[in-house]
């Protein structure tokens, strides 16, 4: 959508939320590589194509599908560490998606802002501190903090109340399906990043 739509969303909005993961950051290409690593564990291959057609999904969510394909039963504890190993190892390779950065950095000290991601805080955060995003927000609420993924709606519920804004004054931004029912669930609006269009609910 035009930027000039975004800019009048924005000034509806009294704080604005951020999925990280295709989002904030271009994080699928180094995941694929990670996962492909913690499931080899397994003997089983885990190809590019398969992991991008899932990417943005919770560590416990992309198992589940891995193990139901593949007709295996996964070292979950192992499979995750690696995955992980090889995520930290490369953090350098990230980079920021330029368009939703640049509304971040915008906003910033202007309105409160958070992160919201299905991703656990081990990687959520060195990846926004590896790309100079972390200092932009308020708050980092992750996996961890709510034990439930999109599409529920807690991740986001959280960070409206970290934030002290009702959730209905929140702007969402997400690159997922999940990510933008999540939203809707939470009684948000969403930009859906991908295009830029504005989803209501």
């Amino acid at each position: 959508m035009p930027i000039a739509n975004i800019d009048l969303l924005l000034a509806k909005a009294d704080a604005l939320i951020f999925d990280c993961d295709g989002t904030l950051i271009e994080t699928a290409s180094l995941y694929a590589r990670a996962w492909a690593s913690g499931f080899a564990l397994s003997g089983r291959d885990m190809s590019v194509d398969w992991y991008k057609a899932r990417a943005g999904l919770s560590e416990y969510v992309l198992m589940d599908a891995f193990e139901g394909q593949h007709a295996v039963t996964l070292d979950r504890e192992a499979t995750v560490a690696k995955m992980r190993e090889t995520f930290l190892h490369d953090l350098a390779s990230l980079r920021e998606i330029a368009v939703v950065a640049a509304i971040a950095r915008r906003n910033h000290g202007e309105r409160p802002m958070a992160v919201a991601s299905g991703g656990p805080a081990a990687i959520v955060e060195p990846s926004l501190k590896a790309t100079g995003l972390f200092g932009l927000f308020d708050t980092v609420v992750t996996l961890d903090d709510v034990g439930r993924a999109k599409p529920e709606p807690d991740l986001f519920l959280e960070a409206a109340r970290r934030l002290g804004v009702r959730p209905e004054r929140c702007l969402v931004f997400e690159d997922s399906l999940p990510g933008i029912e999540a939203a809707r669930q939470a009684g948000m609006q969403a930009v859906d990043v991908a295009g830029l269009d504005i989803v209501p609910y």
